[in-house]
């Protein structure tokens, strides 16, 4: 583990939220192995999975994930449990805490994006491409996970027609390669040092 993701009091573990689709039919051969790979390596560096407490590609990530002992954490779109699981059909496995935001699809991607320090791109359709949209105009560091689906280069795509140069932005097939360049990104971003003066105002240092 990167020893900068220690620290004592906690609030530096980084969140990383996966972006992707909740039906797979279209992933291709092999997704289900290469979004459980992801999972077990972001458990692996330290950090804590955070996705729309869904099916399909999260999912599959948070099983890898929760094989190697990692944290996982679902925003959902429901109000509650009961409208989580009756109404949307959403899971409750493979999580260690959901968060019922009553927000709908869409209010809900809001909260996930910014809820995590960066967002990984995986095998998706339109959501993720909301997803990612949400993050490109937050500038919040991002990353295309490349494997047997379309995906990655359709967003690759969409980055080029937009003429809107971003550096925050990594790609790759190798999930351990793209979880270290997205913690570069993530790291210009942090507070580096966090302390409490006497008189009991936060001060940060960037």
């Amino acid at each position: 583990m990167d020893s900068w993701l220690k620290n004592r009091h906690g609030h530096n573990q980084i969140k990383i939220c996966v972006s992707g689709a909740a039906e797979t039919g279209h992933c291709g051969i092999n997704a289900l192995d290469k979004a459980k790979e992801l999972g077990r390596e972001i458990a692996r560096a330290g950090m804590v999975l955070v996705t729309g407490a869904t099916t399909g590609f999260p999912l599959w990530v948070a099983m890898g994930l929760k094989e190697v002992g990692g944290i996982s954490i679902g925003i959902s779109p429901a109000a509650s449990e009961k409208e989580h699981v009756e109404v949307y059909k959403l899971p409750i496995d493979y999580m260690d805490l959901i968060m019922y935001t009553g927000f709908g699809y869409a209010g809900r991607d809001l909260l996930l994006t910014r809820s995590a320090d960066a967002v990984i791109c995986g095998c998706g359709r339109i959501g993720t491409i909301h997803e990612f949209t949400i993050a490109f105009e937050d500038n919040k560091p991002l990353g295309i996970y490349k494997g047997p689906w379309e995906m990655g280069a359709e967003l690759e795509e969409i980055i080029r027609k937009g003429h809107r140069p971003n550096a925050k932005i990594v790609t790759g097939e190798d999930p351990k390669k793209l979880l270290a360049d997205i913690l570069a990104l993530v790291k210009a971003d942090k507070i580096t040092e966090y302390r409490i003066v006497p008189t009991g105002v936060a001060t940060t240092t960037v």
